[in-house]
């Protein structure tokens, strides 16, 4: 059983284990669609789901169609855009599946299942356990608090519009996270731009502009079709360019740069001599790691950060 082991600075891209999905890094495991996978060992197990459909109840029983998007909070629970069903989902540590909210595809503020959702790809939890939902198809940022009552906080048809509240314009929103002071960052892919929005609802452009790849500050910088998103301790967003094959860093100032990834292919190297096939999800751990879901290769790639320890994954090949 021979095993090889790589290494690598800063930018230096390495591949996991051929996976499908969006994930999220919890407590040590890489959560992809419905599994989850320890970045030590490579093991796999289901949470949760089997077949398309769409039933609540024990995870050996409940259904999900087309998953997009996960989020945990600080009580172990993950929370599902399970975007096919139009629905966002709930699995306890205990191992059952609930529907928070939603139905029928539709726009639709309300309570739990009387609200609508159309096509949700991204969510992210705050601290008291709000969870704020990416409604892609609805072109709007919705807030599910804690009582599941369904709110829009902003967003309305879909443009390109800073603004507040229902006054601000988005394109097909993905990915969405939030900081500790409760403000969101959302991915907006159809504008090609990450947005902002403050605690009172107010709508800005951090960076981006027309599609493109440029390195910049602000509105000086592209993407194109930007969709994972997540942010690291010191508040620097780290995006999946899908459309542009890059891994792109955004600061708090708007300075955009880019970590790892070049033109579409599959290659494991540091920086811009790396290659993925439309990344989407990303995630970071507590180290600076930064974990790709390269859509396209249908694999979980490493990237080393300047804060991280160098990267070391083991291959090991059964004869």
């Amino acid at each position: 059983m021979p095993a090889t082991t790589r290494e690598g600075p800063r930018g230096h891209v390495i591949a996991l284990r051929r996976l499908f999905g969006v994930m999220l890094l919890v407590t040590g495991a890489l959560l992809s669609r419905a599994t989850n996978a320890s970045a030590v060992t490579g093991q796999v197990v289901t949470v949760a789901g089997s077949i398309a459909g769409s039933l609540d109840g024990s995870t050996a029983n409940a259904l999900f169609d087309g998953p997009r998007a996960v989020a945990t909070d600080g009580a172990g629970n993950v929370y599902v855009a399970d975007t096919n069903n139009h629905r966002i989902r709930k699995i306890t540590p205990t191992g059952n599946v609930t529907t928070l909210a939603g139905s029928t595809p539709g726009y639709l503020d309300g309570s739990g299942a009387s609200a609508q959702f159309a096509s949700p790809k991204g969510l992210t939890v705050d601290t008291s356990g709000n969870v704020y939902v990416a409604d892609t198809n609805n072109q709007r940022i919705r807030k599910i608090d804690t009582a599941l009552d369904v709110t829009t906080v902003a967003g309305s048809s879909s443009g390109y519009a800073d603004g507040n509240g229902t006054a601000a314009q988005f394109s097909n929103p993905k990915g969405i996270v939030i900081d500790g002071s409760g403000t969101l960052f959302v991915s907006d892919s159809g504008n090609n731009r990450i947005r902002v929005i403050s605690p009172a609802g107010d709508v800005t452009t951090l960076a981006g502009s027309t599609t493109g790849s440029a390195d910049a500050n602000g509105s000086g910088a592209q993407f194109n079709n930007p969709a994972g998103l997540t942010i690291d301790a010191s508040g620097t967003l780290v995006v999946g360019d899908s459309g542009n094959h890059r891994i792109r860093m955004v600061s708090a100032a708007g300075d955009v740069t880019t970590l790892a990834g070049s033109s579409a292919g599959f290659s494991d190297d540091t920086g811009t001599a790396a290659q993925f096939t439309t990344p989407s999800g990303v995630a970071i751990d507590a180290s600076g790691t930064v974990f790709v879901a390269d859509t396209g290769n249908d694999r979980i790639r490493a990237v080393g950060t300047s804060g991280s320890p160098p990267l070391t994954t083991t291959t090991t090949t059964t004869t």
